[in-house]
């Protein structure tokens, strides 16, 4: 059944650590197969979204993690055992040294494993449309605002975009989402992607950025994290101490 599925693309990887796979969200001709590999609770999610394009782009992705965790641990798809940790980040059941993380936009997901330290990726479209000014005045540094102060609008539109895929791949790391405190996490994009500064747990030594190697109409970030008194990927219980 795994020819159900477009084969995913692998994108260079940023780390020794991290497979980067890149996934097409259209469905194939025999997409209603792939049903048997999703788990009850994951069936049920599916049918919470509000339309028919939202409920297969969930079962092509959801199938694809599947098929990509599957081949990494030796098994089969549906054997997979993906379960919801305290604060809802899917995680592995029983696999404390493999993380994952998935991100998608309209049609496409960029999905990434890690083998040490967990792992947070954002994907966006480059040409998607945004309150820039908005946007920068509640969720970057002033430093951030100040490096392209003096920028064209649409450069600096590009500019906040970028910051946030690396804002959302470290929030996604450590589990927090939205809960994150974005607007206090200052991030260098120059000469490479970097966290100057955060919160604990945001501590510049524990994290590694990077941009992942996508088509040129998209923008992707992977965020990286070890803490460095943990062995494997940390958990939501340890993560916060």
């Amino acid at each position: 059944m795994a020819n159900a599925i477009a084969d995913p693309i692998a994108v260079p990887s940023p780390d020794g650590t991290i497979s980067l796979w890149w996934c097409s969200l259209a469905p194939p001709r025999e997409w209603r197969d792939l049903l048997a590999w999703l788990s009850p609770d994951e069936c049920r999610r599916m049918e919470r979204f509000g339309n028919a394009t939202m409920r297969v782009r969930y079962l092509i992705g959801r199938a694809t993690l599947r098929h990509l965790l599957g081949r990494a641990l030796g098994v089969a798809p549906v054997d997979v055992a993906l379960e919801r940790g305290p604060r809802g980040r899917p995680q592995l059941g029983g696999q404390p040294t493999l993380d994952f993380n998935v991100s998608h936009t309209g049609d496409v997901a960029l999905i990434a494993i890690s083998s040490e330290g967990r792992i947070g990726v954002d994907l966006e479209r480059s040409d998607r449309a945004i309150n820039s000014t908005g946007v920068a005045r509640k969720f970057l540094t002033a430093r951030e605002r100040a490096s392209f102060a003096s920028w064209d609008p649409d450069a600096a539109r590009r500019r906040i975009l970028l910051l946030w895929t690396c804002k959302e791949a470290l929030s996604k790391a450590t589990g927090d989402a939205l809960s994150a405190p974005l607007a206090r996490l200052d991030v260098d994009v120059e000469p490479a992607l970097r966290l100057a500064a955060g919160p604990a747990p945001y501590l510049p030594a524990h994290f590694a950025l990077f941009a992942a190697r996508v088509p040129d109409d998209h923008i992707a970030t992977v965020a990286l994290w070890r803490p460095c008194n943990a062995t494997g990927p940390a958990t939501p219980e340890t993560q916060h101490r």
